[in-house]
């Protein structure tokens, strides 16, 4: 974390500690949970790292992605630790996804990798929907379209619980008794501190009715997507090997989605290795 984005932070400082939470416990909080994460939106003056939408270009070998084409990400553009993910420093990412909910515990959307240098083709960007449904269609038709812009940000929790076992639903954040008190004050303060925008690189996921770690959910849809089959191993059950690598709130443009929240995760393990297929991608949808 730069200096700039500890100093970005004394809203949320000066607001916890007025109600009443220890200055040590703010302090260790910020010192533990605190990650950079790029926020990308199509408005602002950041420099622009990609775009929604466009032509799909992909390696003639890529198969046809299976779920529809969001967003197409720059990592040379991105600015310098705008994450602390091992991104690769150049090449693009390419983000698929099907903003409901699976009935199964199937990824809902893919990430592909394209290398600098890889001579690549314009694909049909209605591939996925060999089925011809149309009321997926017109839902594709209102994705958002055009350029996306970064902004550095600083990104802190937005669950306060776990999953514990036996018969409680949740606790507290290990190491953090008062997380629930430190989330309400984040949630106050983060429009002043780090505005949201649409997509999201790094950082901590979010939705619209939080409670425990969106990524912990989706690394339990991926443990049982692999237990029957519907998606390859090996998968780590322990959620601390595993990252967030984007969030899309397709609520926020996608009429009739209303609160759909895109979460693509993946294994430490597999992004060290930019094994991007290893994506699994889970969605929460309220309608």
């Amino acid at each position: 974390m730069t200096p700039e984005m500890w100093d970005r932070l004394s809203p949320f400082r000066d607001k916890a500690i007025a109600r009443g939470i220890p200055a040590d416990d703010v302090e260790r909080w910020l010192a533990t949970v605190a990650r950079p994460c790029a926020t990308l939106k199509r408005g602002g003056d950041g420099p622009v790292v990609g775009r929604f939408g466009g032509p799909l270009l992909l390696p003639a070998d890529t198969p046809d992605p299976a779920h529809p084409f969001v967003a197409a990400i720059d990592l040379g553009a991105l600015p310098a630790d705008a994450t602390d993910l091992p991104l690769p420093p150049e090449g693009h990412l390419l983000f698929f996804a099907f903003p409901e909910t699976a009935d199964a515990y199937e990824s809902m959307g893919s990430v592909v990798y394209v290398r600098v240098g890889s001579a690549v083709v314009e694909r049909d960007r209605h591939a996925w929907n060999s089925f011809g449904w149309e009321d997926y269609e017109a839902m594709f038709e209102e994705f958002p379209q055009g350029p996306l812009r970064a902004t550095a940000q600083v990104s802190l929790p937005y669950h306060h619980s776990v999953e514990l076992p036996g018969p409680m639903v949740g606790g507290p954040l290990p190491g953090h008794p008062r997380s629930e008190e430190l989330i309400a004050v984040w949630e106050s303060t983060r429009d002043e501190v780090a505005p949201e925008g649409p997509l999201q690189i790094g950082g901590y996921a979010d939705e619209e009715a939080i409670d425990t770690d969106p990524v912990a959910v989706a690394v339990s849809r991926a443990v049982k997507a692999a237990e029957a089959g519907e998606w390859d191993g090996p998968v780590s059950d322990d959620v601390s090997d595993w990252v967030l690598l984007a969030d899309w709130q397709a609520g926020m443009d996608v009429q009739g989605w209303e609160s759909a929240t895109v979460h693509w995760v993946i294994q430490r393990e597999d992004l060290g290795e930019r094994r991007f297929d290893r994506a699994f991608t889970s969605v929460f949808w309220n309608p």
